[in-house]
């Protein structure tokens, strides 16, 4: 059996519909899914009970899809199961996502867990190489460029995976807020228009959890701040709701690139 661990957005909804069966969904306390009831809804001080509980119902593998930010751990809340696990669990917290990651699919692993990616079980969210809606420009191609330089440096930092350039220059970065909120803040931006949105995945991260992703949000979002196109690495950002966003794209005059990694 399959644990779904459904955050936040889109994703959770189209892990389930690409399994042949249907999982035990369970949801983060303070994060439930936008589109799937959840079976269960744990606290992560409970996270220790949690797992024999799933290895007792037969569970054997894990896929964690959605947003979720970092919860705080209540001291008083942790039971004795999960009292192990807490110097480990607090430790990465002091550190970037993609660290405590690393952690919490550690401690899956441990307790004979098998975690699945996104993309392990939806493989079509992968879109290839080349474009898939408009034309780059010659200075896009640039900027794609110095993105990716960009998102090298941040990603070897854990800090971010998407940046928006335009003409060499950054004009924004993501941090804990994400693309939605990063793109928010260029709609009253003084430069006027134009410039990338450029998506990859940290190197050297475990793509099995916390791929990048973009949708028709994120279209939409560019297209308020003002953007000429998206580029996203190919193998590395999930792609939702893929005909709605290239429609959305066309209507919107941005182009959409896949770049080969």
């Amino acid at each position: 059996m399959l644990a779904l661990i459904a955050g936040q957005g889109r994703l959770p909804g189209e892990i389930v519909a690409a399994l042949d069966a249907l999982p035990h969904v369970a949801a983060l306390e303070g994060f439930p899914p936008d589109t799937l009831k959840p079976d269960e809804v744990f606290r992560i001080e409970h996270l220790g009970s949690v797992l024999s509980g799933w290895r007792e119902r037969g569970v054997r593998e894990i896929c964690l899809a959605g947003a979720v930010r970092r919860p705080p751990i209540d001291q008083t809340q942790i039971d004795a199961a999960t009292m192990p696990l807490v110097p480990r669990i607090a430790a990465a917290m002091g550190q970037g996502d993609d660290a405590l990651l690393r952690t919490i699919v550690e401690i899956f692993e441990e307790a004979g867990m098998t975690v699945r990616g996104a993309h392990e079980i939806a493989p079509d969210l992968l879109p290839p190489a080349g474009p898939l809606a408009g034309a780059r420009s010659d200075a896009a191609v640039r900027d794609t460029a110095r993105a990716r330089a960009v998102l090298f440096a941040l990603g070897n930092a854990d800090v971010g995976q998407a940046c928006v350039v335009k003409n060499g220059q950054v004009l924004a970065l993501e941090g804990l807020f994400g693309t939605d909120w990063m793109l928010q803040s260029l709609a009253a931006r003084p430069d006027g228009s134009g410039g990338i949105l450029c998506k990859a995945p940290k190197p050297g991260q475990d793509r099995r959890v916390d791929l990048p992703t973009i949708g028709i949000e994120t279209v939409r979002s560019a297209a308020a701040a003002r953007l000429d196109g998206i580029v996203i690495e190919a193998g590395g950002v999930l792609l939702l709701d893929r005909n709605a966003v290239l429609r959305e794209a066309e209507a919107q005059g941005l182009f959409l690139f896949v770049e080969g990694s």
